[in-house]
């Protein structure tokens, strides 16, 4: 019997994963005509992408500072941002080629997302239900969105996560301390995703505890599930930690800046921005779709709910409060709960109630007669939006040419705000003047330009650079992390680099320590010399910060393999 229903299992995962690589196939298969989907954060991801691709070849396995953001001045953009993204992306670029990068992750992930899904719902819905549960959710209506309007691969990959987020508090809620290595991978690896999607989701863990503390009738659940969630803050605990301790030395609060706010981004807004209202009232015309059918087809559901007590009790739970979330009314948690403001959209809890989305809507249509209509009737309203989505979308080849090619020619991409080391007014910044933002061919302008210099010579007093100065230098090594030079000048002499000043650059002038000055504004390190002959070298330092979280992540993974290895042998021996 054992036999038959693993023989079972394994027939419906092959149907299953066939029906998501061709639904995936069909999301990305516009951009084998149109190009790529040009999306809110596209050229900040795929610049990215491109840097981190170029610092693996000079040798740098884990990159911290974005050596070409900013027009070559960089930024500490890899210390915030999770690391799962541009990895997966860089390593994307690097074996395919890169006009295919973007369309190989998102159906990569999109894949993913339903194989998820299909763990989570495997066991209470039949071989086909489970099937249909995993393509609709791997193609739901918000996944369509980050594809085609907002290009934002980091949450798409975090949002392929959460069914197995779900599923790990439900082993965590039925079997106690046996499901916390399981969820503690997962919760490490959201975190190690998207920041914004990490802030839902630690939310949304807690939350299903609770429930399963009242389902259970006692507070194990709870404890089990925070053992858990400590282990992944453990495991993800290299970039949390720096990327915790470091923001007071960047201009973080910009992340919250304009438009930014959750205030700003409820349903239906109203600002003085129409291109920033429509785009709102396209996704709050889509979450109101999603909210409604999520909401009948849970009340359907509940007359199976004897097949899942738990599971249904979490959905409608973390349903409901994701919906409410999104709502005007909820604005003082988002005031006062801790981090909740830096989820930025309310309409990100999407990504939780499409879960609920995909797994109700299947098990109300297992009511029907014939449940394949109703199928039929969604897969039609999905292709139908899709089609409206890749018709409105932004197509554009140009974007990873013209990022590419910056970064060759050394003219680097545009950075952030919130990532400027903090006193840098980055519009300051030579080879900034020629962008704009409402330019969205920026970066072709400044290929007309010639490049910053890496060096250059100063007035000490001005601070503006001469252009016949008296210094000569010749270049040892300029990569992301060591800048190296030697120098030469009759008298005293400041030079300064193509770097802004951050806390993890430390400079040395012929081995001993040195400590440069900062031009006003545009915090570009100065560097006084004495005459003479000198050689200065400028590194970008481990701080303790980064060591202490690379250390408990190795910590953890070790504590996290040793449990491991012990629970096998008590399961072995067959001891409770």
């Amino acid at each position: 019997m054992a036999g038959f229903t693993s023989s079972k299992s394994g027939k419906s995962l092959v149907i299953t994963l066939l029906l998501l690589v061709a639904s995936a196939t069909a999301v990305v298969s516009p951009m084998f005509f149109h190009g790529n989907a040009s999306g809110h954060d596209f050229q900040f991801h795929l610049a990215s992408w491109l840097d981190v691709s170029g610092q693996w070849r000079e040798g740098i396995v884990y990159p911290r500072w974005a050596e070409w953001a900013n027009w070559g001045f960089g930024e500490p953009r890899f210390v915030f941002y999770p690391p799962a993204s541009w990895m997966i992306g860089a390593g994307l670029g690097s074996v395919l080629p890169w006009r295919m990068a973007p369309g190989a992750y998102i159906w990569l992930t999109l894949i993913l997302a339903g194989l998820a899904m299909w763990c989570l719902s495997r066991e209470w819905l039949s071989g086909p239900q489970a099937a249909a549960t995993a393509v609709f959710f791997a193609v739901n209506p918000y996944h369509l969105v980050v594809v085609y309007y907002r290009s934002d691969f980091a949450e798409l990959l975090a949002s392929a996560l959460f069914p197995l987020m779900i599923w790990g508090a439900l082993q965590i809620i039925r079997h106690g301390w046996r499901g916390v290595p399981f969820l503690s991978l997962v919760f490490a690896a959201i975190w190690l995703s998207n920041a914004p999607a990490a802030v839902i989701a630690t939310y949304s863990l807690a939350l299903l505890l609770v429930v399963g503390c009242f389902l259970r009738r006692n507070v194990r659940p709870l404890i089990s599930g925070a053992t858990a969630m400590t282990a992944g803050f453990g495991l993800a605990a290299l970039y949390i930690i720096p990327a915790a301790y470091e923001q007071r030395w960047v201009q973080i609060a910009e992340v919250l800046a304009q438009n930014l706010r959750p205030g700003q981004n409820f349903l239906f807004t109203h600002a003085n921005d129409p291109e920033f209202v429509l785009f709102n009232w396209k996704v709050s015309g889509i979450a109101l779709g999603v909210i409604l059918v999520t909401s009948i087809a849970a009340v359907f559901a509940e007359r199976s709910r004897k097949q899942f007590p738990e599971l249904w009790w979490m959905l409608v739970v973390l349903g409901s409060a994701s919906a409410l979330l999104m709502f005007p009314p909820t604005s003082l948690l988002w005031r006062y709960l801790p981090k909740l403001r830096f989820v930025q959209f309310p309409w990100r809890w999407l990504v939780p109630l499409d879960v609920a989305f995909a797994y109700f809507f299947v098990a109300a249509s297992g009511r029907c007669r014939r449940p394949w209509a109703c199928w039929l009737v969604l897969s039609l309203a999905i292709c139908t939006m899709a089609t409206a989505m890749v018709k409105d979308a932004w197509w554009d080849s140009a974007d990873i040419p013209v990022l590419a090619a910056g970064i060759q020619s050394q003219h680097g991409y545009e950075g952030t705000d919130e990532y400027a080391p903090a006193g840098c007014d980055r519009y300051r910044l030579p080879g900034s003047e020629q962008s704009s933002d409402d330019d969205d061919s920026d970066l072709s302008k400044q290929l007309l330009v010639a490049p910053t210099p890496p060096i250059a010579e100063v007035d000490p007093e001005s601070g503006n650079e001469i252009s016949s100065g008296t210094a000569h230098w010749h270049i040892d090594q300029w990569t992301a992390k060591r800048k190296a030079f030697t120098a030469q000048s009759s008298r005293p002499t400041t030079l300064t680099l193509r770097l802004i000043n951050y806390p993890a650059w430390e400079a040395r002038l012929d081995n001993a320590a040195f400590s440069p000055t900062v031009q006003p504004g545009t915090a570009r390190l100065l560097l006084a010399l004495p005459s003479g002959s000198h050689h200065v070298e400028v590194r970008f330092r481990r701080t303790w910060d980064r060591t202490l979280g690379a250390s408990i992540s190795a910590l953890s993974a070790l504590v996290l393999l040793a449990a491991l290895v012990l629970a096998r042998k008590r399961w072995k021996m067959n001891i409770p």
